[in-house]
């Protein structure tokens, strides 16, 4: 029961002493610079949600604590009920009032209080100076406040009593005072002061460490960006042993960085590439031009220049016209053009596109058994793919040879095949030739970009697949494969 009551009670005197308990705390000053850190600012946030999470358990163990002392009282003066009530039945009144006497002398160490008065209300026996003026409960239950004298050390504190009404108008009381609880409470209420006390002590210096370590870990990647914004693309991001998840952001950010880097690399090799390529045949197409200019309109020689010329301005165009193709792939920009693509029929169109000129060139075109493949995609694209390995495959073999060609299925994968027996492609260069521009035969006397490969790449990208190129022994099998 609360002791609020006790404004309006009467004191009663105790022969005991009470000693007062204070509650002791330090200040706790905030420093507002640390504010100005995110990191900082969620750590305080979590110190907050932690401060109220230790004050909710303590303030549990606070209650559970005091509620079971309360019970240790209220069993302890169920006992002293007992015994008082057994000398009462054997002994009569005056044995009860020895009985109380006998207990009241030793109440100093069973902080007991008792009290039996007469039909007017005076003390028979006990160690109270006078019934407390404090109304009992339905089962007979009252807390009341006790003062102890000035010569017994003063000081207040609080009884928990039971009271009876006994044969003879007598009236006893028998209860406990609740010093031990508010001892209890009072150490309980220091740990909990003194223990949000060391834990915002030591979290505030733990966000702090936090918040620093943090912060020059980021500090560390935005002085690396500032440094590749200002031109320097060959800085990275340091990475430590520690395999956190800044080593995890800052290796992505290295990889990113070194693709950036690949790009702008192949930027500057295409743009070479691309004023190596071009130079030659714009070179003849202005000589042709000029020679027309120079030859009779009606002469053979006329006709010639204006036909050479016309062949180089198609292979120009060819040219871009591959250029932007891989731009597109590369982009992503057909992909809502994809439709249900037929594989097998897709081969056998490319198959009857080059009979012509494979009968011409004296090559046979061996058709593999076609399986029934179907996979959605852009088929103008996979057509100019399978088209360019065709066209690659023909250009690198000699009269009467052989290429093979099919689309099969395996394990959840659509695998289109061009199969050549002519000189092939070293291993070491394989991944040369994937790129814009790069041709192995130096002297470039070959008909050809280039950008045949680099777009059956593209391709094989947008649709989520890969072009594998291995060897055939003698010759290059390009595999173009696309999960399905």
């Amino acid at each position: 029961m609360s002791p609020g009551c006790a404004r309006r009670s009467t004191r009663i005197s105790i022969r005991r002493c009470c000693r007062p308990y204070a509650v002791r705390g330090t200040p706790f000053v905030n420093r507002a610079d640390l504010l100005r850190s995110r990191i900082f600012r969620l750590a305080l946030v979590y110190l907050c949600f932690f401060s109220l999470a230790v004050l909710l358990l303590t303030g549990a163990i606070f209650w559970v604590t005091s509620n079971v002392v309360s019970r240790q009282i209220d069993t302890t003066i169920d006992a002293e009920i007992r015994g008082l009530a057994e000398q009462f039945s054997q002994r009569g009144t005056p044995g009860l009032i020895v009985a109380i006497q006998r207990r009241a002398a030793t109440a100093g160490q069973t902080r007991g209080l008792y009290l039996l008065t007469d039909p007017n209300n005076r003390a028979l026996a006990g160690n109270l100076s006078r019934w407390p003026d404090e109304p009992a409960d339905e089962e007979g239950w009252l807390t009341f406040r006790l003062e102890f004298a000035e010569a017994e050390g003063g000081g207040v504190n609080f009884g928990r009593a039971r009271t009876f009404n006994l044969p003879g108008g007598l009236r006893l009381l028998v209860g406990h005072d609740v010093r031990e609880r508010d001892r209890v409470a009072g150490l309980i209420r220091e740990i909990l002061a003194w223990s949000l006390l060391a834990i915002l002590g030591i979290s505030l210096l733990g966000g702090l460490l936090m918040s620093r370590a943090l912060l020059a870990r980021i500090e560390t990647i935005n002085r690396t960006s500032r440094d590749i914004i200002a031109g320097d693309l060959t800085q990275r991001v340091p990475v430590s042993r520690r395999d956190d998840e800044f080593d995890q952001l800052a290796g992505n950010l290295n990889a990113m960085l070194d693709q950036i880097e690949r790009l702008l690399e192949g930027m500057r090799q295409v743009s070479d590439n691309i004023a190596h390529d071009l130079r030659s045949p714009l070179a003849r197409l202005r000589s042709g031009l000029e020679l027309a200019l120079i030859e009779d309109p009606q002469s053979d020689g006329y006709r010639d220049a204006i036909a050479k010329a016309i062949r180089e301005a198609d292979n120009l165009l060819k040219t871009f016209t591959a250029l932007l193709s891989i731009a597109q792939a590369e982009a992503g920009a057909s992909r809502d053009r994809f439709a249900v693509v037929d594989l097998q029929a897709l081969v056998q169109d490319v198959v009857e596109l080059y009979d012509p000129l494979t009968e011409e060139l004296g090559i046979e075109i061996d058709v593999d058994p076609l399986q029934p493949v179907r996979r959605k995609g852009d088929r103008d694209l996979l057509f100019q793919a399978l088209v360019n390995l065709l066209d690659n495959a023909i250009k690198f073999s000699e009269r009467g040879g052989r290429i093979g060609i099919g689309v099969e299925q395996k394990d959840g994968v659509a695998v289109l095949t061009v199969r050549d027996r002519g000189p092939g492609i070293p291993e070491d260069k394989r991944e040369d030739v994937l790129r814009r521009f790069v041709r192995l035969e130096q002297s470039r006397s070959t008909a050809g970009s280039g950008l045949g490969l680099s777009l059956v790449q593209a391709v094989a990208r947008l649709h989520d697949g890969k072009l594998i190129l291995s060897d055939n022994a003698p010759g290059l099998a390009a595999s173009l494969r696309l999960p399905l």
